[in-house]
């Protein structure tokens, strides 16, 4: 008997339209022997829609596993999950607690910095911090500014002085209340993929070769000049110590199912630093997640039956769990 699964996607954030194409790919590539594709549209404005793919007109499709595949705010960040939760379904990737924190920009730091993860340096200002300069005074220039929630580098901002900073918060405030502010790194920015429940595995790395000064949405989706390197060149040694900090990474969040960790390594010091972990990461035709576990010996097909199986036995081992007296 084939699976039901339900692909739901779009969503009510600045992610909208790279959440289609990461549907897309996905469904495009689940296997038919193996899948009954049931697809839910959630429209910019927050109405779900059944499309394309429904049963019989009038049905009510029963579902055996969901998967989400809502990038960023609404979809990313424990909400959607919850829902999932209330509604006793198997779903694919982070639970409530590691979407919510994972999505949360400072409390992934947070929790890393308790871990003894290395992070970059950074200041947390709100819409209402009077004078972000002074808040930010002990960081050197140059700064990046990003929303605390937000994914696919919207509304980031890399600044050099006070009156750039300025205007880049306001940038990062029109998408979250709380902002981040970070020391920059120079050097190199790295990826790694991560697959697993209690005993999560990493992909080989990859590097990411930005065609503007930093990797930034229009460089994402928009220009298709960026440049990828999977594997990324690197000495062994510093291959393995990025693939088990994205596993503690991933660890100290109590992922699920996937994530992609990404990575600066600074050149003047050979050091690495987290930067943020991803629950959803990308599926599109040039996202890394798929492509790293590609070339790590698991094909996108293959990688899609591992994500449902993980799914679904997240789900077995929860029913040994009494909710009641």
């Amino acid at each position: 008997m084939k699976l039901r699964v339900a692909v739901v996607y779009g969503g009510r954030s600045g992610e909208h339209e790279i959440s289609i194409r990461s549907a897309k790919a996905i469904v495009d590539r689940m296997d038919p022997a193996k899948y009954d594709k049931i697809l839910y549209l959630i429209a910019e404005d927050g109405t779900w829609s059944p499309h394309p793919i429904m049963p019989e007109p009038g049905a009510q499709p029963e579902i055996d596993v969901v998967f989400p595949v809502l990038h960023g705010t609404f979809g990313e960040d424990g909400t959607i999950q919850g829902l999932l939760e209330m509604a006793d379904l198997p779903y694919v990737g982070a639970g409530v607690l590691a979407s919510a924190v994972s999505m949360d920009k400072e409390m992934t730091k947070r929790v890393c910095m308790e871990r003894m993860l290395p992070v970059v340096d950074y200041v947390v200002v709100t819409r209402e911090t009077p004078d972000p300069c002074q808040a930010a005074a002990k960081l050197p220039f140059p700064l990046f500014v990003k929303p605390a929630n937000l994914g696919s580098s919207v509304g980031i901002s890399k600044v050099r002085n006070g009156a750039e900073l300025e205007a880049a918060v306001r940038l990062a405030a029109e998408y979250d209340r709380k902002i981040i502010v970070e020391r920059a790194i120079a050097g190199r920015e790295l990826e790694c993929a991560v697959l697993g429940n209690e005993a999560p595995q990493a992909s080989l790395p990859c590097e990411i070769l930005p065609s503007r000064e930093f990797y930034d949405y229009e460089d994402k989706y928009v220009l298709d000049q960026a440049q990828t390197k999977v594997p990324a060149d690197l000495e062994s040694s510093k291959t393995e110590e990025l693939r088990r900090l994205a596993v503690e990474c991933y660890k100290a969040v109590e992922c699920s199912g996937m994530a992609r960790v990404d990575f600066f390594l600074e050149a003047a010091t050979g050091r690495l630093y987290i930067n943020e972990i991803n629950t959803i990461p990308g599926f599109t035709s040039i996202s890394m997640y798929p492509k790293m576990w590609e070339h790590s010996g698991i094909p996108f097909s293959a990688l899609i039956d591992r994500l449902i199986e993980l799914a679904l036995d997240r789900h077995r081992r929860k029913k040994a769990t009494k909710f009641t007296r």
